[in-house]
This record gives structure tokens, C-alpha cells and sequence, in this order.
């Protein structure tokens, strides 16, 4: 069955044409080591101050139902979601487990399922200071 799906996946693969212009340079990146790749993707983010993650869309709450806008009251309890571990895994699991108070194979579980809620049902201002730790050890963090 593995095969099957395999053999399907070929047969969707279409040959990416490689503009003339980059020709050049997509030979020489094929030739690069996967820890060379890392380490120029690195490179890259640094000098053009930008970031090879899938941008992630985070909704910072709906409105209500009704549509009307009345009613809509700000939100008093928050969910610490970690939504990615980033580059510093180890600095992000000793964050994870001072917060969540659990031992060290559990908070890497959570760190490894991320997008997984660290903390939840927690008022504004820790949701907060919980953020900024985990930001700081390097993950990606949203509050719903």
C-alpha cells in the first residue's frame, strides 16, 4: 500500500523548471550538505532580517455571533499555547516545565506536540509573563 501511495505521488511530481537566470545558483545550493543549507538559511534570515517558518495566522479573538458588536467583552481568561519550539528546544523544555510544573519527559511531550497548550484557563497578566518567557527561551506562543 506504502508502493501505491508512493508510485502516486511520482506520477503528481511535475519537473520544476528552473529559470535560466538561477540556473547557476540552484547547481551550486544541490551541491551544498544539508548542514551547509541550515547554516546559509541562517545566514540568509540574518541579512534580510526575515524568517523561513510558514507564517502562522493567529486570530485574536472572534467577534461575537450577533454581529451587532454590543455585548462583546474583553477576555479574562487565556490559553498559553506553544505554537512552535524554535531553534532553542532545550531552553524552551526548561521553560515549559517550571511552568507547568511536570517532569522532564512530559514537558518535552508538549514541546515536541507543539502547537500544544502549555498552560490553560490563566488571567491576562500571567498569560502575558508566560508568553514573554517562553518568547525569550525562543518559541512561538499564541494566547486564545
Amino acid at each position: 500500500m506504502a508502493d501505491e501511495q508512493q508510485q502516486a505521488e511520482k506520477k503528481e511530481e511535475k519537473p520544476i523548471e528552473v529559470p535560466e537566470k538561477f540556473k547557476d545558483l540552484v547547481e551550486k545550493i544541490e551541491k551544498l550538505s544539508v548542514m551547509e543549507l541550515a547554516e546559509l538559511v541562517k545566514v540568509l534570515e540574518q541579512k534580510f532580517g526575515v524568517s523561513a517558518q510558514a507564517p502562522i495566522a493567529v486570530s485574536a479573538g472572534a467577534a461575537p455571533a450577533g454581529g451587532d458588536g454590543e455585548g462583546a467583552e474583553e477576555q479574562s481568561t487565556f490559553n498559553v499555547e506553544l505554537t512552535a519550539a524554535g531553534s532553542n528546544k532545550i531552553a524552551v523544555i526548561k521553560v515549559v516545565r517550571e511552568i507547568t510544573q511536570k517532569g522532564l519527559s512530559d514537558s518535552k511531550a508538549i514541546v515536541d506536540a507543539a502547537p500544544a497548550v502549555v498552560k490553560e484557563g490563566v488571567g491576562k497578566a500571567e498569560a502575558e509573563e508566560l508568553k514573554k518567557k517562553l518568547e525569550t527561551a525562543g518559541a512561538q506562543v499564541a494566547l486564545k
